[in-house]
């Protein structure tokens, strides 16, 4: 089976790999545009294409694929698998594979569509996810399923350790998923449109954590942004970043946002029903520090004092 191979983040490798790993042959990988990144703006290209370069697969960057197409269709795919691509693809690329365009998409769908899902699922206090393998439309996320497998959020779970779980997660459910449909086995059945939820892109309002809600919601978003964009929020107009982060739930008179202090070796920021402890930290202009360092140096000056 001749596959082109369609994403560009790291979770994508992971799909990536696992095709390569079982044996079949990978025509091309097709990866967004390399871009400037960093203080340096120094050129950066995708994890997909690292890995394709490092296997000798022929890589292909269309800056807009709905106006660049053409070519990609004339390398004969029998099969087209993507993962957080990018850009929405045109119907005639992904109807000309032999077996079609399957997507491999990191939520229980038809929850939680669009570009974050492992972010907000976390963000919106969910105690599980999953994987999907659906078919390619040209609605967003909207494709029939023919696999899902369940993962389990934990409490102490960031962003980034369930990233690491539905990568390797999904990889299996994608291998499972391509020989049934090489074997004629595979059954795609219909989302259910009303009960459709969407994740979308982080924004950068999204970024801002207000402190005048529930302990659960906030700890939630905090973990939710962790490793990245991280979470942050705004005292003496200054942004202080949250790069780790635990909750303690419990009755406080102090005001949401109230500095409480260094509290169990975490710098303490009370919330409605408790407070959450922010163990790394990052002052605007600063480098990350722990919370003891911080609460040194900046940090003890802003006891008593709120953040917006």
């Amino acid at each position: 089976m001749k596959i082109l191979f369609m994403g560009t983040p790291d979770i994508a490798v992971s799909m990536l790999k696992q095709i390569l790993a079982d044996g079949y042959d990978v025509i091309g990988v097709v990866t967004q545009p390399d871009k400037k990144a960093g203080r340096k703006q120094e050129v950066k290209m995708s994890e997909v294409k690292q890995c394709a370069l490092q296997n000798n697969i022929p890589v292909y960057q269309p800056v807009r694929i709905k106006d660049d197409y053409k070519g990609l269709m004339m390398l004969g795919a029998d099969l087209i698998v993507t993962c957080a691509y990018g850009q929405f693809i045109p119907s005639e690329l992904l109807e000309a594979p032999t077996y079609g365009s399957i997507n491999v998409h990191a939520s229980l769908l038809p929850k939680l569509r669009g570009g974050a899902p492992i972010h907000k699922a976390i963000i919106y206090g969910e105690k599980e996810t999953g994987m999907s393998i659906m078919r390619m439309v040209k609605a967003m996320d909207a494709g029939a399923v023919m696999a899902q497998c369940k993962v389990r959020i934990e409490e102490t779970d960031t962003a980034g350790s369930l990233y690491d779980k539905l990568a390797e997660a999904g990889a299996k459910l994608l291998s499972e998923s391509i020989v049934k449909i090489k074997e004629g086995k595979a059954v795609f059945v219909e989302q259910e449109e009303e009960k459709a939820t969407f994740a979308y892109t982080i924004s950068k309002e999204e970024e801002f954590v207000s402190f005048d809600r529930d302990i659960s919601k906030v700890y939630d978003h905090i973990r939710g942004l962790i490793p990245f964009p991280v979470g942050h929020g705004i005292i003496n107009n200054k942004k202080v970043k949250f790069h780790k982060v635990r909750k303690v739930e419990k009755a406080i008179y102090s005001k949401p946002g109230e500095v409480l202090g260094l509290l169990d070796g975490g710098f303490a920021i009370a919330a409605v029903n408790g407070y959450v402890l922010i163990d790394e930290i990052q002052m605007e202009g600063k480098a990350k520090t722990d919370a003891k360092a911080f609460f040194n140096g900046a940090g003890k000056q802003l006891v008593g004092q709120c953040f917006l």
